[in-house]
């Protein structure tokens, strides 16, 4: 008889990209998974809908982040400089949680199979939508509010590119702050 050990999630999600990166997305299974994990399969659909989510489970997170840096920004704040506090509080919640080597790992899992390339943006795209609801509450027009969403997002996603790809990497809010830095020197042309 084998002994519990805690964290089945964890393990399961430790195992998935182990065999991910080893064999590929579509060639594992979940019993692959399971059996790496020493679980079973029905201790894997206990804690995910399928093999995707492995990936995507922690995303909640990652979507609870933004919102979380939205709501702490000061009132006064403008919509961009909201939206910037939302990034800066997701990117912190990537980097403590997961680190640099986890996250280049599940971005180069996801990078070579076009269906996780699409979960992907899906994740974003609501992540999108929910800073966007929120600069809506914070009294931003609807417009303005799509717009800075989407941009801040986009920031995100060019500074996360960014740093997985170091091989040394800075912290990942420092990342952050050189892509919207970057952005204003575009947007006022300098």
């Amino acid at each position: 008889m084998t002994r519990w050990k805690p964290d089945a999630a964890g393990r399961l999600g430790e195992a998935a990209l182990e065999l991910f990166a080893e064999r590929g997305f579509e060639q594992t299974t979940v019993e692959d998974i399971a059996t790496r994990a020493g679980l079973t399969k029905r201790t894997f659909f206990r804690h995910f809908a399928d093999k995707r989510e492995v990936l995507f489970a922690p995303g909640l997170a990652f979507h609870r982040a933004f919102l979380d840096g939205l709501a702490a920004a000061p009132a006064s704040a403008s919509a961009l400089e909201a939206a910037i506090a939302a990034v800066q509080a997701a990117a912190a919640v990537v980097e403590e949680q997961r680190g640099h080597a986890h996250a280049r790992r599940r971005q180069a899992v996801i990078a070579a199979s076009p269906e996780l390339q699409e979960r992907e943006l899906v994740k974003l795209a609501g992540v999108v939508g929910a800073v966007a609801a929120g600069l809506v509450e914070r009294r931003v027009d609807e417009a303005t509010a799509a717009l800075v969403a989407e941009t801040a997002v986009g920031v995100f996603k060019v500074a996360f590119e960014r740093w997985v790809g170091e091989e040394d990497p800075r912290p990942l809010p420092e990342v952050v702050d050189e892509a919207f830095a970057a952005l204003r020197a575009v947007a006022t042309g300098r």
